[in-house]
């Protein structure tokens, strides 16, 4: 069976273009009531740009990632506890939110999931953005102001 493709029209190739495909954002994490609140709060209170990049769509969809930009940022709220994370771990404090930066050093893209608060949630910023503060504290405003600190005395 062969299958034959109309061509686009101008119109249909320029939308295509300007939307360009979901941002993959891996599995969407499993939470309970209380963390899916906190984490649709979240990513319905991050700003709609980040470095002047717009939201785009995430794949697969879901009320705890979203993304910005191509290549895309991507954030996921209600992670588990990263592996790496040892008392001894290096963090990054912005605006009062710890951050395990990971892997150490210039790997792609770079990754930080804050810890400390009721849930975790995780900033994927490619390199080509540059120093990753502008993000981190961007998203640390939104959970400083959303996502209770643990009580636990555990990050």
């Amino acid at each position: 069976m062969r299958r034959v493709l109309a061509p686009l029209t101008g119109a249909t190739a320029l939308l295509l273009a300007a939307c360009g495909a979901p941002a993959g954002t891996g599995p969407p994490p499993e939470l309970d009531d209380a963390a899916a609140e906190l984490c649709r709060d979240v990513v319905d209170a991050v700003p709609d740009t980040l470095y002047g990049e717009d939201r785009v769509p995430t794949e697969p969809e879901s009320d705890f990632t979203t993304a910005w930009g191509d290549p895309p940022i991507t954030l996921r709220c209600g992670v588990d506890r990263p592996d790496a994370y040892a008392p001894d771990s290096e963090l990054q404090v912005v605006n009062d939110v710890a951050w395990l930066p990971e892997p150490e050093g210039s790997a792609e893209p770079h990754l930080f999931t804050a810890l400390g608060h009721e849930v975790y949630v995780e900033l994927a910023i490619p390199a080509v953005y540059g120093v990753p503060a502008q993000g981190l504290v961007a998203v640390s405003d939104v959970i400083g102001e959303i996502v209770p600190e643990r009580t636990d005395g555990d990050l």
